[in-house]
């Protein structure tokens, strides 16, 4: 899940091959300070390109900005210090160089790569649903940063696409811990975490089962209204999905249909998703 690099800057296969070619020979090689701001940054491009470890790069790009601040390619090293250290998974210090960028040239062109980046950090942290969700939440946020502050950039649409598979990990998480108390017997523990899933997470793929699980839970704690008026729902949005067929045969076994019964949190989504009634 990594993100592209910024769009300048960056050498053709013909130059990478030429500064090769003249690097090769016997001569001790020079210290940078003797070098330029561009030799030395484009080290440090040659050095990502063919190397093996990406944080072999950074030197160079660090270089050139102690070396020759306040120049044009200090200002591209530093965004490539941001990218290089991403490359590298070292991702609170991409989001470190990433900042700096934004707070020494908030008006750059590239300034929409390096908010995107600083989100992307969290979401290459994101592995499964069983960890703490708090990389998630960060990640959410930046992304809804770059979309809100860049929406015509071409990281936008991306930052769009990686929020949503962001939330739907949220309510992934909701799921699976809503299972482990349904599976022990815990009822209203379950309950208020497929409420969550249902309420907040609408969008996700995960409310079928989470209207499912809550008509199990309801008819498991005699409360036939929520579970009706669960399954009703259910059936509206959902009622070719499987969820639906296993709802519905649980309500017939004890001799129910799916409707909207009650005045619970249940018939407010009802009124809602189904009746278009927000008010």
């Amino acid at each position: 899940m990594s993100g592209r690099r910024p769009g300048q800057g960056f050498l053709k296969t013909a130059l990478l091959v030429a500064l090769l070619s003249g690097c090769a020979g016997g001569a001790k090689e020079r210290p940078l300070e003797s070098y330029t701001a561009e030799e030395i940054y484009k080290k440090g491009e040659l050095e990502l390109a063919t190397g093996k470890r990406p944080k072999d790069a950074l030197i160079y790009f660090q270089e050139v900005e102690r070396l020759y601040p306040y120049t044009e390619f200090a200002k591209r090293a530093l965004i490539m210090q941001a990218f290089t250290h991403h490359k590298a998974r070292q991702y609170p210090e991409a989001r470190d160089a990433a900042q700096r960028f934004l707070d020494f040239y908030p008006g750059d062109e590239d300034a929409p790569y390096a908010l995107y980046l600083m989100a992307l950090s969290y979401y290459d942290q994101i592995d499964d649903v069983g960890r703490d969700q708090g990389v998630t939440f960060q990640a959410l946020k930046g992304m809804r940063d770059v979309i809100e502050t860049y929406p015509d950039s071409e990281y936008a649409r991306s930052a769009m696409l990686k929020f949503e598979l962001a939330f739907d990990q949220l309510a992934a998480k909701e799921m699976e811990v809503g299972r482990y108390y349904l599976k022990r017997r815990h009822y209203a523990a379950a309950i208020n975490r497929f409420r969550t899933v249902v309420a907040d997470f609408q969008t996700t793929s995960h409310t079928a089962e989470a209207l499912h699980r809550l008509v199990e839970a309801y008819l498991a704690l005699g409360l036939t209204d929520e579970a009706q008026t669960a399954a009703a729902i259910l059936g509206y949005n959902y009622q070719s999905s499987p969820f639906y067929e296993d709802s519905f045969r649980l309500l017939k076994g004890k001799g129910l249909s799916p409707e909207a019964r009650g005045e619970g949190w249940l018939r407010t989504i009802y009124r809602q998703m189904v009746r278009g009634e927000w008010l």
